[in-house]
This record gives structure tokens, sequence and C-alpha cells, in this order.
């Protein structure tokens, strides 16, 4: 079994004219700050040095003002302008730690409010939708209906559904045992549908998708794990055939999972202890998903709706 390296993005190009953020990028390199993050702080910090006269590290409180306003004025969302703060916080954090400056200009700024988003908002029939979508008489289409049925049945996270293996699934008493973040095992039940579907793929795809030893349930062609990229373009895939419009990833199933529970009068307990999350907290942005499909079933159904 060959496992891929994980993809390292090419590092960003650094105008000449801001050359002294190569000492930084040294700096982030040297904190173990991974590529992806010193990318986009680079990327920010240069984007937001275009924006005024004044060179960035000398900077004062009211320069990161007049940014902030342009940035807004640009169309940059919360988030977006959240991240070049944290990108900031960090440029000038390396300019004390290497005495070029005693002072901390982006201490009086505080980072905007993000709020919680909502779930992607998918239907019962937009599921069932998704998961008939795959040709079950190819062994890549039985493994990828299996995939979502397991995926649907136990609202897993992509990475609990890519890691599974054979020693953890109980088809007989229908459960998995998985381990999620914080390395905390639960037990979610499989259901009926996604236990037949599990047994299908194991006698009839799995076998042909099988090259060389491994434990690991779902196999890709070349017999190795599947990334979540390569799982992320396959329900992207089946979306489109399905006509399905909203925004598709591997976690709007998950959303789907914990919201058609609630739905049907599931207790906001058992649903936490299915996801897995150590929060209550966490899973109750679900119950806003499940308030506002009750509010519009009910507008649409009820006489004086």
């Amino acid at each position: 079994m060959v496992s891929k390296k994980p993809r390292i993005p090419a590092p960003v190009t650094i105008p000449e004219q801001f050359s002294f953020l190569q000492g930084f990028r040294d700096y982030l390199v040297a904190q173990s700050v991974s590529p992806h993050t010193r990318n986009a702080y680079l990327s920010d910090l240069i984007q937001c040095a275009q924006l005024v006269v004044v060179p960035l590290p000398q900077w004062s409180s009211e320069t990161i003002s007049d940014v902030l306003i342009e940035l807004t004025k640009t169309g940059k969302s919360p988030r977006s302008i959240a991240r070049s703060l944290s990108a900031l916080r960090q440029f000038f954090k390396f300019l004390r730690e290497q005495k070029i400056r005693d002072d901390n200009p982006v201490a009086l700024h505080k980072s905007p409010k993000l709020g919680r988003t909502l779930p992607k908002d998918l239907s019962e029939q937009d599921v069932e939708a998704l998961i008939h979508a795959p040709d079950t008489n190819t062994a890549l289409g039985l493994r990828d209906r299996a995939m979502l049925e397991v995926l649907y049945a136990c609202g897993l996270r992509v990475s609990e559904l890519l890691n599974l293996r054979l020693e953890l699934i109980n088809l007989k008493q229908g459960y998995l045992r998985i381990t999620g973040k914080g390395n905390k095992e639960r037990l979610v039940p499989l259901g009926q549908m996604a236990t037949d579907w599990i047994e299908r793929y194991l006698v009839e795809s799995r076998p042909q998708l099988y090259k060389s030893h491994t434990d690991y349930l779902f196999l890709t062609q070349h017999g190795g794990i599947m990334s979540r990229q390569n799982f992320w373009y396959a329900i992207k895939r089946y979306a489109l055939q399905a006509n399905i419009l909203p925004e598709m990833s591997p976690h709007t199933l998950r959303h789907a999972f914990a919201t058609h529970l609630l739905n049907h009068g599931a207790d906001l307990r058992v649903v936490q202890l299915l996801l897995g999350h150590s929060d209550l907290s966490t899973t109750q942005i679900y119950t806003h998903v499940a308030q506002i499909r009750m509010q519009q079933l009910h507008e649409k159904y009820h006489p004086r709706g």
C-alpha cells in the first residue's frame, strides 16, 4: 500500500518592495507554522501593505484602522478581515522578538465577530437522490454507494469514514467503533441499510480493489486508501448527477444526519454522542437548522401558516 504524501503548496512570491517579509517567512518556518498558514499570512500582509503608503514595519494603530476600513470597502468578509488581523499580530510579534519594535499597534484591534455558520440544508429527498447516484454495477460505484450509506447513517467525519478498518466494524451487531477527535472512542449504530451495503461491497467490490495486504475498509481502484480530496470530488460528481443545488461536501451529509435526526424527534444529547462532540454547545447549532426547517414546513402545510 502506497501512502500519498500531502501536497505542499508553492511558497508565495514576495515582491521586491516587501523584501522585509523574507525574515518573517523564515521566522514562521522556525516556528513550525504550516506552509498553508505561512502562505495565507504572507498573502494577507502583501495585500494589506499595498493599501497604504506607510511601510508595514512602521504602521501605527491608526494605520491599521485605515487598512481595516479599506478592506471592508473592498468587500472583504469578516472572516477574511479576521485572518488579516491574525497575520498582522504574528508580524508585529516577530518585530518585537527581533527588537525592531517595542510596541504592539495591533493590541487595540479586535477581530470582527464571525457568528456561527449554519450548515447547508439538505433535504431527505436530496440525500436519497445523492445516495442513489453511484452506478452499483461497477466496483467503484458499489464502493461509493456503501460509503455514502455509511456516512449518512452514522454521521461520521470524512476522516473517520476513510480510516475505517475491518476490525472496527461489527456487522452482526450493527455498529462501528470510531476513534474521533482527542482519541475519544464511541460506538455508532450502522442501521440495516448501511449494513447491507457494506456486506455487498465486501463480497462483490472490495475483492476486485484489493491489491496488497491492508485492513482498511474502503479502497481505491489501486488498492490504497482514498484521500479526502478524491472523496470530495466524488461527492461533487454525484451531486451534479443528482441535480442537487446546495454546495456539497462530505461534511454536508454529517450535517444532514444530525438535522434529520432532530427533525424526527431525536434527543439533542443522543445526537451529541453519535457525532462525537465533547461539548453540547457544538451540537446545538443543529437545533437552529431543525427549527428553521420546521418553521418552513409549518408555513407550507399548516392551513393558518
